[in-house]
């Protein structure tokens, strides 16, 4: 069965306390050539059938909606990953 990846990320000009807080982790742990760390989301959702247009349209739609919120997040990606036993 297909997996649908989709990516969110806080936007760009927001702060991001918890991957502020990573990266100075690194850098007390002597990780100097990490210059910056942002911390999304991840959500994998499995699919009984073909990812068609259509799937991947109400997926986008879904993200938008309900798996990111707009005024604070940008879904960064939306991919497909093959069932591996296929």
């Amino acid at each position: 069965m297909p997996t649908i990846v989709v990516e969110v990320m806080p936007k760009a000009e927001l702060l991001d306390p918890a991957g502020k807080a990573v990266a100075g982790s690194l850098a007390r742990q002597g990780k100097t050539q990490f210059t910056g760390v942002r911390i999304g989301k991840r959500f994998e959702i499995t699919v009984d059938s073909e990812v068609t247009d259509a799937v991947l349209a109400e997926v986008q739609q879904l993200a938008d909606d309900m798996l990111s919120n707009s005024v604070i997040e940008d879904v960064v990606s939306i991919s497909v990953l093959e069932d591996a036993a296929a």
